[in-house]
């Protein structure tokens, strides 16, 4: 009698929460032929006119995916798509291709092809997660404009009929939302983020997902038992059966959960003995404002604004600016609308401005340096936030302040945007808190002069960890050294929080610290006033900060001090949050 197969694990990143058992259905993308043939120079105009019909004809099955979409899962999922619109009408592309056809005289599908490849080339070298998505649009977009052109149908993705795990190098929107639903259990890719559009997607269609597992397609093959675990990015081949009682408890356990936070959504986030923390939710679209209230979010502590220049062609005007921060303020009221003018530059840059080569981007000309070097578009913003600002809710803050001079600057360019208006006879709000971001080393060493200046922090754990300890946390080679827990980093945490409180002005976190549960009996020992974070994680901390009291945060923090190395800090937060809330915690 033969025995069992033995259990192996494979560890990737948790995308979307859930567990899924089955068998594995792993996809690989088939090429489509693609021959190059020389054209005569007078068949150029037949070329583009083939080439102007695949785009349009593209166009059309984005829109009629989107709608499939919008009335499957709901609109905002569906401007997933809208990306997908934007390489279609990229005049840059398009007048490349044609350059190229006229020169290279050769077929004009060989010809969208390359320079389409050589797009994504570039932007899948960039370190920002949004941007080297695109590639993936783009990429996605070129393998249907050329079918168009070779006259085939749109390919469908999958008809496999059994329920499975489906196992893929990588997935675009278009195979996720075309997908059969009610046969895929969950989703584990060789490649992708939580931030990728197909990731987004699976959340929302409740596909518990795994992605970053580098190399599973290689390993595994159809038909295989597997357990996918999405709460914690594993995936478990041949589970054997204790393994599989360990997950069935767990998923039980974890649907309890999910109702009990669900009930919290109308409740404050306070402590035992009665200190209320803010809890507000990070957002980038105006379309996440639904998620925002449904999770019970008490406004919102970072609005990424430079998502508004991003795939654009040309940047926003004041007035459309004034438009959405408008109808967003609007929205969340009475609770506050904090409002981060552009973090653009670096690697960030809209196409409707021009790029410069640098060697190290996140150390480079972006943020509010950028800003103060591009006066027209800083105070179109500013005055397209002083204009919206009538609604008596919102807040803004200057990112990457590095001392006093650029805080200064900012608050005087401020002042000459509500003097241009007040000449003007344009309706603004009254005065309104500004503050500055916490993100690099100098402002949390003289945040006691900032705070002289501003109305409040907010501190940016994710790039002042990596700055702080000099580390680049997307190279995989020293991600680990990138420890939230670092005495160095706690201690720069406390000197902003005594900081804001010395001058009587309040201190927020908006980086990933603030959703990690872990962490939070610590940030609340420190003196933080305010946590900020993605709106799916409001609930959990909102949980977490009701079961403590803000004495034992405060001995935590105490004791903490005092400890020397990284792992002896995290050790302690751990014993706290596991003896509050552990459910939390797996």
């Amino acid at each position: 009698m033969s025995s069992a197969p033995e259990e192996k694990r494979f560890h990737g990143v948790a995308a979307a929460a859930g567990i899924a058992f089955g068998q594995t259905y792993v996809f690989a993308l088939e090429a489509d032929d693609l021959v190059r043939y020389p054209i005569d120079s007078a068949h150029v105009s037949d070329e583009i006119a083939r080439f102007e019909s695949a785009l349009i004809q593209t166009r059309v099955q984005i829109l009629e995916m989107q709608q499939q979409i919008a009335e499957a899962i709901g609109a905002k999922d569906a401007g997933i798509f809208d990306a997908h619109l934007l390489v279609v009408e990229d005049q840059t592309l398009i007048d490349e291709v044609l350059r190229r056809l006229e020169t290279e005289l050769c077929n004009v599908e060989f010809v969208f092809q390359e320079v389409a490849n050589r797009y994504v080339e570039s932007l899948s070298k960039i370190d920002d997660p949004y941007l080297r998505e695109r590639a993936l649009d783009i990429q996605d977009v070129t393998r249907r404009v050329v079918r168009n052109l070779q006259g085939k149908a749109p390919r469908p993705f999958l008809c496999v009929e059994q329920p499975h795990i489906l196992i893929a190098h990588n997935l675009t929107p278009s195979d996720t939302a075309t997908m059969n639903r009610e046969k895929v259990l969950g989703l584990a890719l060789d490649l992708g983020s939580r931030t990728s559009h197909t990731t987004i997607m699976a959340r929302s269609l409740g596909i518990p997902s795994v992605v970053g597992l580098h190399n599973a397609t290689e390993v595994l093959t159809s038909g295989q038992e597997i357990l996918l675990d999405g709460y914690n990015g594993l995936l478990i081949l041949h589970p054997n059966e204790e393994t599989l009682r360990e997950y069935r408890e767990l998923e039980r356990r974890q649907g309890a959960i999910a109702q009990q936070l669900d009930e919290l959504r109308e409740t404050k986030s306070t402590t035992r003995d009665g200190r209320h923390i803010v809890l507000s939710a990070n957002i980038e679209l105006p379309e996440e404002i639904d998620s925002v209230l449904s999770h019970g979010a008490e406004g919102v502590g970072l609005y990424r604004t430079e998502f508004l220049y991003l795939n654009q062609k040309t940047l926003p005007t004041e007035e459309e600016q004034f438009e959405i921060y408008r109808c967003v303020a609007r929205r969340v009221a009475p609770n506050p609308l904090i409002i981060r003018t552009l973090d653009l530059g670096g690697d960030k840059l809209s196409d409707g401005l021009e790029s410069i080569d640098e060697m190290n981007p996140f150390l480079g000309w972006r943020a509010i340096r950028f800003c103060l070097e591009n006066l027209d578009i800083f105070k179109a913003q500013l005055r397209a936030i002083l204009r919206a600002s009538v609604v008596g809710n919102i807040k803004m803050m200057f990112p990457m302040i590095s001392g006093l001079d650029e805080v200064r600057r900012g608050l005087q360019i401020v002042q000459e945007c509500r003097e241009e208006l007040r000449r003007e006879g344009v309706e603004q709000g009254d005065d309104f808190e500004i503050g500055a971001m916490i993100e690099v080393p100098t402002a949390a060493i003289a945040a006691d002069l900032l705070a002289r200046e501003v109305d409040f922090f907010s501190i940016g754990t994710n790039d002042l960890i990596q700055y702080s300890v000099a580390i680049d946390r997307t190279n995989e080679k020293v991600a680990h050294l990138y420890e939230p827990s670092h005495p160095s980093v706690v201690r720069l945490l406390k000197m902003v929080a005594e900081a804001g409180k010395a001058n009587s002005i309040w201190t927020g976190v908006c980086g990933e610290m603030a959703g990690e549960v872990l962490y939070t009996p610590l940030l609340l020992g420190l003196g933080i006033d305010e946590l900020s974070a993605a709106a799916s994680l409001v609930p959990r901390v909102k949980s977490a900060v009701q079961r403590l009291t803000m004495e034992e945060c405060t001995k935590l923090c105490d004791e903490v001090l005092q400890l020397d190395t990284s792992s002896a800090v995290l050790e302690r937060c751990v014993a706290l949050a596991e003896s509050r809330y552990p459910e939390l915690l797996r």
